[in-house]
């Protein structure tokens, strides 16, 4: 009953939407061409249902496999720099200036680099998703209070002894929102990876789709990209439900 409370406006807030969509579409006499009803386009999805969905199948494995190598890389890179503030002081600046690369030249450059395979559309959702996971464990690292710290220094614990007991258990909360920030950016990547080169997945899907002047089917695989995004958040929610009790337990230790 909570969870459809939380829900309920999302629900009523976009049925709305549609609603004022259908309704602008009818009325206005708008060219399916141009901009299609949402009924079009459901229609459209229904109708392309088995060629989109080896496309769409293409594409989450490509996004869930560069974006759990990012994630597996930026807490190796992230446990690096907190144990090493002169590496973290020199690295952050170059991994900041990483960011500011935009991706419309970037996805190009990794296909003449790497070829149409798998390679190059991993390392490019790895680059778009690795700097929010990392940023958000130094930031998680950085909340234990200094009484957690006192108490375990003074029963003379080690470094490893403090991280793994108090810093990295405190750091739960910034994990779990960056790789929700992550996670939304995964699949986007990896369709403009597809897009710049590809033979299979959305964005290849939506390439054709538009060299064929066909909206209902672009909107259809948006439709699709929005769903696996949602899917790919509601598996990282049920992971950080799962793993809460370890969580808590940690946190007792700690105390």
């Amino acid at each position: 009953m909570h969870f459809m409370r939380q829900i309920l406006p999302t629900i009523l807030l976009a049925a709305a939407l549609l609603l004022a969509w259908q309704t602008y579409c009818l009325l206005a006499a708008v060219l399916p061409l141009l901009l299609p009803a949402p009924t079009d386009v459901v229609g459209a999805l229904f109708a392309e249902r088995a060629q989109i969905g080896p496309h769409a199948l293409s594409t989450i494995k490509v996004a869930t496999l560069g974006f759990s190598t990012s994630v597996m890389f930026a807490f190796v890179a992230s446990v690096a720099l907190h144990f090493s503030p002169w590496l973290q002081r020199g690295l952050m600046p170059l991994l900041v200036v990483s960011q500011t690369i935009p991706l419309v030249a970037l996805a190009p450059l990794m296909i003449l680099w790497f070829g149409f395979g798998l390679l190059p559309k991993v390392l490019l959702v790895i680059l778009v998703t690795f700097f929010p996971v990392l940023i958000s464990l130094l930031s998680g690292y950085g909340q234990v209070p200094q009484a957690y710290l006192d108490l375990l220094h003074s029963m003379r614990a080690g470094k490893w002894q403090i991280f793994r007991r108090a810093t990295l258990p405190m750091a739960r909360a910034s994990f779990f929102a960056g790789l929700k920030i992550s996670a939304t950016y995964a699949i986007v990547a990896t369709i403009f990876a597809e897009y710049a080169g590809a033979r299979q997945g959305l964005g290849i899907y939506i390439l054709t789709a538009k060299n064929s002047f066909r909206a209902d089917l672009v909107l259809a695989a948006v439709v699709v990209s929005a769903g696996l995004t949602l899917l790919l958040l509601a598996g990282l929610r049920l992971i950080e439900r799962l793993t809460a009790h370890g969580y808590r337990g940690g946190r007792n230790a700690v105390r």
